[in-house]
């Protein structure tokens, strides 16, 4: 079985990425197993940028095949923003509940039909010898007024998604890993792990 670095410390990402990546023949493991790992300063100007800065730096650090990832949201009304800055657009002290409330704050005045957003998710595969490939995934949903449900992670109690009149908080996780940017990104991932491991 092949091992999989996930260049990330958060558990709710290493979560949904372990369930995406399931039944494929690999051993998903992270920064969690590699507590000496250089810290990855996230200095890039898109997610691009910082997904292949993780997945280059720990790949360059374990010799070993590594997934780098970088997502946030981007709210229309607000000209994109938080975009890259969305784990710590609170603050360098950010959690979850600053983000959000910050969030709300920053909308108050901007009523429900303006508060389109949209999730975006770039991963990047590399290994010893190179960049094997970069991907995208993106998902569209509205800002809701206010934190609804307890699933998921980050900004998921506030996106909205019309379709299942449900906030990605509220929605059930095996619709959300079909649906979400990261489900749509990783499912490239798969298609390139298959050929990069039949090599």
């Amino acid at each position: 079985m092949r091992e999989i670095v996930v260049a990330t410390r958060n558990k709710g990402k290493l979560k949904e990425i372990r369930h995406l990546l399931k039944d494929m023949d690999v051993q998903v493991t992270s920064l969690s197993d590699y507590p000496d790992a250089p810290e990855i300063v996230e200095d890039g100007t898109t997610f691009s940028q910082n997904a292949l800065k993780k997945a280059s730096t720990i790949a360059l650090y374990t010799k070993k095949l590594t997934l780098g990832e970088d997502s946030g949201i981007e709210v229309r009304a607000l000209n994109n923003q938080p975009g890259i800055y969305s784990a710590r657009y609170a603050g360098p002290n950010a959690n979850d509940r600053k983000n959000n409330l910050k969030l709300l704050r920053s909308l108050k005045k901007v009523p429900p039909s303006k508060r389109q957003a949209r999730y975006r998710c770039c991963v990047a595969l590399v290994d010893g010898k190179g960049i094997i490939d970069i991907v995208q995934g993106r998902c569209s949903g509205l800002i809701h007024t206010h934190s609804k449900g307890h699933n998921g992670f980050g900004y998921d109690p506030l996106f909205y998604v019309p379709r299942y009149q449900k906030t990605f908080g509220e929605l059930d996780p095996e619709i959300k890993a079909k649906i979400s940017h990261r489900a749509r990104a990783l499912k490239k991932v798969r298609g390139i792990l298959e050929e990069y491991l039949t090599r």
